[in-house]
């Protein structure tokens, strides 16, 4: 007989993906095993394969709900009736705040890839280009003129989600930038930096 779902499936399995993400940034893809995410869940490795058969269905999960959140909250924070300034302001703030203690997540989503079938590339590449979408289409309301000569819309948008997705690397809580102010310094210099790019 099939095993009932426990009225508590969805929060164990986010506490699982927690978990495993948490591993897989510490110890890399191919070196973390479903015994040391097990371990660090505080589960059996049966229950743990009970949500999930393999560590790609993990890293395909962890990375779908990360990017679900953040297609979310930017459409969430998106105000087409502010000026296109302000609207690429108020986008890259709140990636900056989603990001906000998901690093686990965010090196799995970077590199976690490989371990991933087509079909699941498919499908977070759809959530991907939607997210990038409406930043795309916030940045030429800036700069109409960007697409005129060549095509440089694309460069411009993920030269901004370039800095944004690393800051990962160097912010630190407490440090001399608050994360609104480097949204604003990252904003700024896409700002500033669009009405040259011919």
């Amino acid at each position: 007989m099939a095993r009932t779902r426990a009225i508590d499936f969805e929060e164990k399995q986010r506490s699982l993906l927690s978990s495993a993400a948490a591993v897989f940034a510490e110890m890399g893809m191919e070196k973390a095993s479903m015994a040391h995410i097990a371990s660090r869940s505080n589960v059996s490795k049966a229950l743990l394969y009970h949500y999930y058969p393999s560590k790609d269905a993990l890293i395909f999960d962890i990375i779908r709900n990360h990017l679900e959140e953040l297609e979310a909250a930017v459409a969430g924070a998106d105000k087409p009736g502010v000026s296109p300034q302000e609207r690429l302001r108020l986008l890259v703030r709140q990636v900056l705040e989603n990001y906000r203690g998901a690093d686990n997540e965010h090196k799995v989503q970077l590199n976690g890839t490989s371990a991933l079938s087509p079909e699941q590339l498919d499908e977070l590449r759809a959530i991907e280009r939607r997210i990038i979408k409406r930043f795309s289409n916030t940045i030429i309301e800036i700069n109409p003129d960007l697409n005129a000569n060549k095509p440089l819309l694309m460069p411009v948008t993920m030269s901004l989600f370039g800095m944004m997705n690393w800051v990962y690397m160097w912010f630190r809580p407490g440090g001399p930038v608050s994360r609104d102010e480097y949204a604003d310094i990252a904003t700024t210099l896409i700002l500033e930096g669009v009405k040259a790019v011919r």
